[in-house]
């Protein structure tokens, strides 16, 4: 029972999709792309186990063969063509097999889609910190007829049962699973940045331009994130949540909230 418990409380694994306390690794692939982000993780870190196995021999070695107390006579190998031909090109090999995945990995990560289902806006405020406007462009047909509004951080003192402490909002931006979207980051004053663990997406905003960045979540559920920018007072919360959901409740929702914007 102590060991269960003990294990529950220094070896949380992430199994959800926000922070846990003492979480060891990434939170779960939502996307593609972060599921490539945990894929070159575990191949990078095949290598580093062979590295610090490899170099741990060596040194181990080192101490034997260079030790007086243990071994008067140490071996007399000063040089070796082979040796330094090996730990020339092994290097090189490694790095070459480390390279090419994350080349490919870092190329559709800044691939932005021609002609997404859906675009939103996403506009980043300095003085009014807890809350991120959105702006979903595809239905902006008129002045009249918009849907934009404002997600609000919910008070520290005022969460309901089973919302996380300052990464809850009154407004979550709904998208369509398995549906790709363009995200438009930019920022109204200083620099921000949208980021969504799940979805491995970091999109810095930066005053004067307008970043994109493509996702396309492929299961339903709810995902956590925050500004990661540091830009002044209370910067630390501003919440990101975007809840993924079927297709058809996504157009009810798109409906509703045209309804009530006219309204």
């Amino acid at each position: 029972m102590i060991l269960c418990s003990l294990s529950c409380r220094f070896l949380t694994i992430a199994l959800c999709d926000a922070a846990e306390p003492w979480q060891l690794g990434s939170q779960d692939a939502a996307t593609p792309m972060m599921q490539g982000i945990i894929d070159l993780h575990h191949d990078i870190f095949f290598f580093l186990i062979l590295i610090l196995v490899f170099v741990s021999r060596m040194l181990v070695r080192a101490l034997w063969h260079f030790n007086e107390q243990t071994n008067t006579i140490p071996q007399r190998i000063v040089h070796g063509t082979t040796i330094e031909i090996i730990r020339t090109i092994f290097p090189s090999v490694i790095l070459l097999f480390i390279a090419i995945p994350s080349f490919a990995l870092l190329y559709s990560m800044d691939g932005v889609l021609v002609d997404p289902a859906i675009t939103i806006k996403a506009i980043g405020h300095q003085w009014r910190a807890s809350t991120q406007p959105y702006e979903y462009s595809d239905y902006n047909s008129s002045d009249e007829q918009s849907l934009t509004f404002d997600s609000y951080t919910i008070p520290e003192d005022d969460p309901e049962l089973g919302q996380s402490r300052l990464l809850e909002v009154d407004n979550r931006v709904v998208v369509p699973a398995k549906t790709h979207l363009r995200m438009i980051v930019t920022p109204a004053d200083v620099p921000h940045s949208w980021v969504v663990p799940s979805s491995g997406v970091k999109c810095d905003a930066v005053p004067g331009r307008s970043n994109l960045t493509s996702i396309s979540v492929q299961r339903e559920g709810v995902y956590y994130g925050q500004c990661s920018e540091i830009r002044g007072t209370n910067h630390a919360f501003t919440p990101i949540v975007v809840e993924a959901v079927t297709l058809k409740d996504y157009a009810d929702w798109v409906s509703n909230q045209l309804i009530l914007q006219t309204n």
